[in-house]
């Protein structure tokens, strides 16, 4: 599939078995938790359609002007893929295996700025291939450190990404994903920091595993105490409860 934009010709190719893709170590502890966070709420609610894709660190892939472009997100959520898990083990081509990502995120960990990077020529940097070829309609950078999360949208006019204002809530909608994002403080795997998190459209946050298992913990205390005093109010009338 070619698609002319500008002066640019974009292939949607797959990418070569023998294409050598960079091992780029991730930069810090918090990157690979963060981006796991954001799958397992997802999907411990239910809103992970068997199909959907939640890569990160993985390349996504076009091809510009005949020379293959590959950048990895932290995170990003693509809704449908139409080939197997096995046909995008190493890399995914959107048009070609499936839908354009709905939403990709970075969380910053250093100075060098590539998450703003509008360098249109060969390599292209990753703000100018999200926005320009990949065209994706929600772009999230994040700094865990100061809980500054920036949200862009793709404007339909200009085709550029405009920075979003928060709701009154301070969280960002998804339409496509009809979900809230926002920034919560807390700990998790003995890491405290802010983390992005979900919330549904009625303001209800997306559990973690950890945290589904506490309030089932809580829920079984205050059933037990509920029982212990029904059991006392019986026996202060000179009723004994049966076991």
């Amino acid at each position: 599939m070619i698609i002319a934009t500008q002066a640019y010709q974009i292939t949607w190719e797959k990418l070569p078995d023998d294409y050598i893709l960079p091992n780029d170590p991730v930069d810090n502890i918090y990157q690979p938790a963060q981006a796991a966070a954001l799958t397992e709420s997802l999907q411990l609610a239910g809103k992970l359609p068997v199909n959907c894709l939640t890569p990160t660190n993985y390349g996504i892939c076009a091809t510009v002007n005949g020379k293959i472009v590959v950048k990895a997100p932290d995170w990003a959520y693509i809704p449908e893929i139409r080939a197997t898990k096995k046909e995008v083990f190493r890399s995914y081509t959107p048009q070609l295996q499936g839908d354009i990502p709905v939403i990709v995120m970075e969380f910053i960990s250093d100075t060098d700025g590539t998450e703003y990077s509008i360098k249109p020529t060969y390599p292209p940097g990753k703000w100018f291939f999200y926005e320009k070829i990949l065209k994706v309609p929600n772009y999230a950078i994040f700094e865990p450190d100061s809980g500054s999360l920036e949200f862009y949208q793709l404007n339909s006019n200009t085709g550029l990404y405009t920075l979003q204002n928060p709701h009154e809530n301070q969280r960002y909608w998804i339409e496509e994903m009809n979900l809230y994002l926002g920034v919560w403080e807390g700990t998790r795997e003995n890491l405290t920091s802010k983390w992005l998190r979900w919330w549904d459209e009625q303001g209800n946050l997306l559990l973690w595993s950890s945290e589904l298992v506490e309030q089932k913990q809580q829920e079984i205390e205050q059933e037990k105490q509920r029982t212990e005093r029904l059991a006392a109010q019986l026996k202060s009338l000179g009723i004994e409860p049966e076991n």
